[in-house]
C-alpha cells in the first residue's frame, strides 16, 4: 500500500466516525452523560485538542524535514528514502488528523441542542486518540536519535544482511546436484525469438519478478534473457529481454508487468545497493569538506561484514528454473569481484593519504582472505591486497607512513595486528 495513503485512511474513518458514533450516542444514549465534566469543561477540552492536533501536526512535519534534510547534507542524498519511507511517520500524521476531526465531531455534539449531555463513549474515543498521538510523538522524536551514524550504518547494514539472506544460498547448503547446475550458455541474440524494448522516461528497475517470469518462459517453452539488471536505470529503445526458443510470442504486457519499475533505486532483489549507500557515507566522510576518516572507517566494519556473508553464498543466481528443473530465466547478476570493486575502489581512491583508512581496508581485506572459502575468491582478494599496497606507494604518504598504512588494524588507529604478532613471535 502506498505510504501516503495511511494518513488518509486515518483521517477517511475518523469522519465516518465522528458522523456515526456521537449521533447514535445522541440517538440512543442521551441519558449518558460524562460524570463529574461540564458542558464548559468538556467544550475546553475538546477544544484544546484540536487547536493542539494542529500545532502538534506541523512539528512532525518540522521533524520528519530536519530528518531528511541532515540525512541528505550529513550522510548521502539517496538516504533520504530510507526516512521518508518510514510508516511511523505516516501513522503518526494519521494519528493527528483523526484525533483532530472527531474532536471537532465530538465538539459539535456537546450539549445538542441545549440537552446538556457529553457524548461519553465519544470522549473517551478522543481521550483514547490523544493518547495514541503523544506516543506516537515520542516514538517519533526517539527517531532523531536514529540519525547518528552508528544507527545509520547498523540500519543500512540489516538492510544489506537481509537482501543477502533472501537471495544467496550458503555454499556450504548446495546439494551435489545444485553444484552441477550453472554456467549454462545462453544463446546469442540473434537467436532471440522476441525482443522487448523500454520506451518512455529514465526509470530504475526496482525489481523482477521471477516466478512469473519462470512460468511465461515455460508457457513459451523457451527461455527468457533478461538484459537489464536490477538497479540499472533504463531509458528510451533500452532492450529489457529477449525470449530464445519459444514456441511463440508472449504477450508484451505480461512481459512489462513482471518488471517493476520506481522513481528510484532501492534495495529489494539488489544486494549491491546497501554496498553503495556504504561506500557514499564513507566517501563523502573523506572529503576535503568534511574529513573524518573515523566515519568511513565505520562504513568498512559493515562493508566488511556484508562482503565476508557474500563470500560463503553462492553467487551464481542468475539462473531460474521451472518444476521440472529446466532453465527458464537468466538475468545478470553481480560477481565476487564485482562486489569487491563496488566495496572497496572509490574509498581506497579517496582514502589513499589516510593511514587510518588504508590500515582499515587492509585488515578487511586480510580477513576476507581467511573467511572465503573458495579458491577463485581468494585469489581475488589476494589480487586487491596487491593492488592496496600498490595505492599507498603511489600516495603522497611519507616513507614511514607508508610502512604504518601498511600494518593491518581493524580500527584504523588503535592497534596494529602486526606489530603484535611480532612482538609474540621475538618471544
Amino acid at each position: 500500500m502506498p505510504l501516503w495513503l495511511i494518513p488518509m485512511l486515518y483521517a477517511a474513518a475518523s469522519i465516518v466516525g465522528g458522523l456515526v458514533l456521537p449521533r447514535l450516542e445522541h440517538t440512543y444514549l442521551a441519558s449518558n452523560a460524562v460524570v463529574g465534566i461540564s458542558v464548559a469543561s468538556a467544550q475546553a477540552f475538546m477544544s484544546s485538542i484540536a487547536s493542539g492536533m494542529l500545532a502538534l501536526t506541523g512539528i512532525v512535519f518540522s521533524v520528519g524535514l530536519v530528518m531528511v534534510q541532515f540525512s541528505a547534507m550529513a550522510y548521502s542524498p539517496r538516504l533520504v528514502l530510507l526516512f521518508t519511507r518510514d510508516p511511523l511517520l505516516f501513522h503518526a500524521l494519521g494519528a493527528f488528523i483523526a484525533t483532530f476531526f472527531f474532536s471537532l465531531a465530538t465538539l459539535n455534539w456537546i450539549d445538542r441542542g441545549g440537552s446538556g449531555v457529553v457524548p461519553l463513549w465519544s470522549g473517551w474515543l478522543v481521550t483514547g486518540l490523544l493518547v495514541l498521538s503523544m506516543l506516537l510523538f515520542s516514538r517519533l522524536v526517539k527517531r532523531l536519535g536514529d540519525l547518528q551514524i552508528n544507527n545509520v550504518l547498523r540500519v543500512i547494514g540489516n538492510t544489506g544482511r537481509q537482501v543477502i539472506r533472501e537471495m544467496f544460498q550458503r555454499l556450504d547448503e548446495k546439494t551435489d546436484s545444485q553444484w552441477k547446475i550453472g554456467g549454462e550458455t545462453v544463446p546469442g541474440s540473434d537467436a532471440a525469438a522476441q525482443t522487448l524494448m523500454y520506451f518512455g522516461e529514465p526509470r530504475t528497475i526496482s525489481k523482477f519478478d521471477i516466478d512469473g517470469l519462470v512460468r511465461l518462459g515455460q508457457r513459451a517453452g523457451g527461455v527468457i534473457v533478461l538484459s537489464c539488471a536490477v538497479g540499472d536505470t533504463i531509458v528510451e529503445n533500452t532492450p529489457l529481454l529477449q525470449v530464445h526458443g519459444a514456441k511463440g510470442a508472449l504477450p508484451e504486457k505480461d512481459l512489462r508487468r513482471a518488471i517493476h519499475l520506481g522513481p528510484e533505486r532501492t534495495s529489494e532483489q539488489d544486494p549491491k545497493y546497501p554496498i553503495r549507500l556504504l561506500v557514499d557515507i564513507a566517501i563523502r566522510a573523506l572529503s576535503p569538506a568534511i574529513n573524518d576518516p573515523t566515519t568511513a572507517v565505520q562504513a568498512i566494519d559493515q562493508i566488511e561484514d556484508l562482503l565476508r556473508r557474500l563470500g560463503r553464498r553462492d553467487l551464481d543466481a542468475g539462473y531460474a528454473r521451472d518444476a521440472n528443473g529446466v532453465l527458464r530465466l537468466v538475468f545478470p547478476m553481480p560477481t565476487w569481484e564485482d562486489y569487491l570493486t563496488l566495496a572497496f575502489d572509490e574509498i581506497r581512491q579517496y582514502g589513499a593519504d589516510s593511514v587510518q583508512v588504508m590500515r582499515r581496508l587492509r585488515s578487511a581485506l586480510v580477513g576476507l582472505a581467511d573467511s572465503v572459502v573458495a579458491d577463485a575468491r581468494v585469489e581475488t582478494v589476494r589480487r586487491y591486497l596487491s593492488h592496496l599496497d600498490a595505492a599507498i606507494g603511489r600516495s603522497r604518504l611519507d616513507a614511514d607512513d607508508q610502512e604504518m598504512a601498511r600494518d593491518e588494524d581493524r580500527q584504523g588507529l588503535g592497534l596494529s595486528r602486526r606489530r603484535v604478532e611480532r612482538k609474540a613471535a621475538s618471544h
